[in-house]
Parts: structure tokens; C-alpha cells; sequence
């Protein structure tokens, strides 16, 4: 029996447990082999400890991306730094770039964003590393205040989507969720009301996902919306306004109107709610880990774990199914 398939059955079996929590995803990342991960930008001391203590996990194996000098005169107290690989971009390249290039050359796996802005790290994988799926952001949110991990998307990616790529960013993270074991996920379409309402936009795209659900457009999940925000998180406050509805009070994924929204919520649960969050982009050929600049090095671990499981489960499945296919061809052609 492949051994391969016996470590995929086991972690699914530990993630459809219930109360799943960002500490089970570490301890499944740490079952796994470590990724080869280019750290983009790499001179910032935040960004190092984060790498260093993903390292000591075994959850990944850092190429250090940047001015090597700078890096170094960082990390200067930081031996473990010093004995990872460090590389500086071409004359031609940017950063993001040189990090986009050792992913099609097959030295890394997966990007790390560093001490860079987002815009400027998507602009290189937009360009080399798209695929035929939409690309989004989905954070992951543990906290102390609600019973579940709860997945907030699109906060970085998809500024001001239309109805078409809201449907696209709601696959993408309800394909996560059914990676973390939430098996049919609740999924919540947020605007500011929870009537359909022609003057707010959002409240028309949320209505149109609930019925696309319904029909078979979006899978494996149930959408509702729309739904303001105390709605979704509280049956409570849906029952006093009374809304019907089997997401209120039990949601796992909030669907946000845009990026400003999105990345407002999310900021604000962790600042005030005290929320730990994983953040991750889906949709290109390799996950690419992407948490705020200013995110503790808690934050940026568990998103390197979340981004193991992912590559694991997705990309290489898909590597090994290629192979499997090239081979079967030679087997015939021979």
C-alpha cells in the first residue's frame, strides 16, 4: 500500500476531528517534509525570526532572498540565519522576480512574502505563475471568541471583484476549508444589510452566490447572504432580526464585498480580538505565503504550516499524477 496515501488518510481523519485549531495544522506541517521556500526580501528582523523558527519546526527550508550584506548585519545574533542559503537578485531582476525564478527552476516550492509590499510580489507571480484558476488571499483566523477556525477572504488580492470572481475567491477558500476537514463548509456573503437591496451593490452579488449555490454553481458548501457581519458570527443577533438561516451563528468562511472591507476586518480582529492569522494564496502554481508586514512571528509560522499542507495535498498530487501519466505513456510506447 502507498505509504503516501496511508500519511494523506491519516492527517484528513485528524482534521475532520472537531475543534480543529492552527495548533493541529502545525503538528500535521511537522509530519511532513519540510518545504524549500524562497523568503522574499529577506533583511528585515521579523521576517528572519519567523524563518528561523519555521526552520527549527522542520516545516520548511528557507532561500533567503536580498542584499546578502544586509541580511547578514541583520542577522548578526541570528546564527541559523547565517548558515541558510542567501541569494541576491540578478542586475535585471527584482526580488519577487529572482523568488518567481527559483520557483520555475525547481529550487524552491512555494514563495514566502518578506519585507516587501504585496503589490509588488504578485505583480512577478501574476505574470509567470498563473494558472487557469482566479487567484485570491484567504486568511485563517483562530480566536479566543469564536469555536472554530474561521477563513476571511479576499483581503490582499482581488480589489473591488464582480459577482464572476467572488464565486471564483468563494471556490478557492471553500476548497481550503474541506483541505482543514470542514467537510461542506457554511459560507456567509457579508454586506453592510441582510436585505437585498438595489443601492448596495454587495447585497446583490450576495444574493446571486446564495441562489448560484443552490443551483450547483458553487459546490460543496452552503452560501447565505446576505448577511451583515453580526448576523453571520451570532444565531442570536439573526433570530432578533429574524433571519432564517443555517450559516448564522456557525459560519467558516466570510466572503467580504472587497479588499477594503476584507483587510479591515481582518486587522481589526487581530488587533482588538487578539486573533492569530494564516495567510495564504491560492490559485497559482505553488501556494505562496503571505502575511501582513507587521504580523507576529506566530502569524507568518503557522501560514508557512498552512502552506505545507497545502502544497502536500495539491500541487504534489498533481506533480505525481503527471508523472504517473508520462510513465504509463512510455510503458505503452515501449
Amino acid at each position: 500500500m502507498n505509504p503516501d496515501k496511508n500519511t494523506d488518510r491519516a492527517q484528513q481523519t485528524v482534521l475532520q476531528q472537531a475543534g480543529i485549531c492552527l495548533n493541529d495544522v502545525l503538528a500535521l506541517a511537522r509530519g511532513l517534509p519540510p518545504l524549500s521556500v524562497a523568503v522574499v526580501e529577506a533583511e528585515e528582523r521579523f521576517v528572519l525570526e519567523s524563518v528561523v523558527e519555521a526552520t527549527r519546526e522542520g516545516i520548511i527550508e528557507p532561500i533567503l532572498i536580498g542584499n546578502i550584506e544586509r541580511i547578514s548585519e541583520v542577522a548578526a545574533d541570528l546564527p541559523e540565519v547565517m548558515a541558510m542559503p542567501m541569494l541576491s537578485p540578478e542586475p535585471h531582476e527584482t526580488v519577487a522576480d529572482c523568488g518567481v525564478r527559483l520557483v520555475l527552476e525547481g529550487r524552491a516550492q512555494t514563495l514566502m512574502k518578506g519585507w516587501l509590499h504585496t503589490d509588488e510580489l504578485m505583480h512577478a507571480v501574476l505574470k509567470r505563475l498563473r494558472t487557469d484558476r482566479r487567484m485570491s488571499h484567504v486568511f485563517v483566523a483562530e480566536l479566543a471568541t469564536y469555536p472554530k477556525l474561521l477563513l476571511i477572504t479576499d483581503a490582499a488580492i482581488n480589489i473591488s471583484p464582480d459577482l464572476t470572481v467572488k464565486a471564483a475567491i468563494v471556490n478557492n477558500a471553500v476548497w481550503l476549508a474541506r483541505l482543514l476537514g470542514i467537510e461542506r463548509p457554511k459560507v456567509a456573503a457579508l454586506s453592510a444589510i441582510e436585505l437585498v437591496k438595489q443601492t448596495i451593490p454587495s447585497s446583490l452579488d450576495a444574493a446571486c452566490l446564495s441562489k448560484m449555490a443552490e443551483r450547483g454553481q458553487i459546490l460543496h458548501a452552503i452560501v447565505d447572504g446576505p448577511l451583515a457581519f453580526d448576523n453571520a458570527i451570532s444565531r442570536e443577533a439573526a433570530e432578533m432580526k429574524g433571519i432564517v438561516s443555517q450559516v448564522a451563528g456557525d459560519v467558516d468562511i466570510l466572503l467580504v464585498p472587497d479588499l477594503d472591507a476584507g483587510n479591515i476586518l481582518a486587522k481589526n480582529l487581530e488587533y482588538l480580538s487578539h486573533a492569530t492569522l494564516a495567510g495564504i494564496v491560492l490559485g497559482a502554481r505553488v501556494p505562496i505565503i503571505l502575511s501582513s508586514r507587521s504580523d507576529p512571528p506566530r502569524a507568518r509560522l503557522v501560514s508557512a504550516a498552512l502552506a505545507n499542507l497545502v502544497w502536500h495535498r495539491s500541487v504534489k498530487v498533481k506533480t505525481t499524477a503527471k508523472q504517473t501519466s508520462l510513465n504509463n505513456e512510455t510503458d505503452i510506447a515501449d
